[in-house]
């Protein structure tokens, strides 16, 4: 995947931060410039840190594990969900339920519910039940989709998080941080780059640039999976001719044995044949 190039940058608004009087400090680094009280994103830096980004997502994705899309922003959320279900990864758009990752088992209780009613909704059980308790269980059934359905396929934690506005997810990124996990995020400069393990300093406000970076994320995940399936192809082949060497082997241990047995049993004399004792 083609790193987006300066002008799809400054086109998408990715340079563009929050006004001076809300800035962070340590996003100085990545600062450019400041314009009519506005402070301007360093492009320079935000190449850099997308590619180190995209590489480390590569990894992840061609290692098989997952990692968990973050984005409630209105203006976010949509674009998040679509790029994550792109390649099939988790994702959560809408409220971040305290304890999503470290109370985990409590979620997979509310996701087996889900699920729960969803069958009992198909194969007709509910048949006999009034229509308003059908009603309840299907608001239920809806609310629980609407907070958990991006995670719903997931059986256990995913290796990272990616997140738009580490401030408005700040609960997410501490409980990524407490579990160990790698935090990806698109950070503006009225936030704090050290929260992160991979910060990528550009607007988390514009959905143009929000939808520029998760492309470009997208393809790298994308590459992984596909070096994923050569490698196993190639692992296979190289399994498969291993097998065929070894019976070939096998084969020839076996009729090298007979052979010799055979050479053996030709060489070896026969006994003479003794005459029967005569009668009296």
């Amino acid at each position: 995947m083609k790193l987006p190039s300066y002008n799809e940058l400054l086109e998408a608004g990715v340079h563009y931060g929050h006004l001076k009087r809300k800035w962070n400090p340590k996003m100085l680094p990545y600062i450019f410039m400041e314009r009519k009280g506005i402070h301007i994103i360093d492009l320079n830096r935000t190449s850099e840190r997308l590619e180190a980004t995209g590489a480390a997502m590569k990894q992840i994705a061609k290692s098989g594990r997952k990692i968990l899309f973050v984005a409630t922003k209105k203006q976010a959320k949509d674009i998040v969900a679509n790029a994550a279900k792109e390649v099939n990864m988790p994702y959560v758009t809408e409220r971040w339920l305290g304890g999503m990752m470290t109370n985990f088992q409590t979620i997979r209780k509310s996701i087996k519910k889900m699920n729960s009613i969803d069958a009992m909704l198909a194969d007709g059980s509910l048949s006999s039940i009034t229509k308003k308790e059908r009603l309840t269980l299907t608001r239920e059934r809806n609310k629980l989709e609407k907070v958990l359905g991006g995670i719903a396929n997931i059986n256990r934690l995913p290796t990272a998080v990616f997140v738009i506005d580490i401030t408005h997810e700040h609960i997410a990124i501490k409980e990524a941080k407490k579990l160990g996990m790698k935090t990806f995020a698109v950070v503006d400069t009225n936030s704090n780059p050290n929260d992160v393990d991979f910060p990528i300093p550009g607007n988390d406000d514009a959905s143009k640039s929000v939808k520029l970076i998760c492309d470009y994320l997208v393809g790298k995940i994308k590459e992984g999976y596909s070096e994923k399936g050569v490698e196993k192809e190639a692992a296979d082949k190289e399994a498969a001719a291993s097998k065929a060497a070894a019976d070939k082997a096998a084969a020839d241990k076996a009729a090298a044995a007979k052979a010799a047995a055979a050479e053996k049993a030709a060489a070896t004399p026969e006994a003479p044949a003794t005459d029967a004792p005569a009668a009296e």
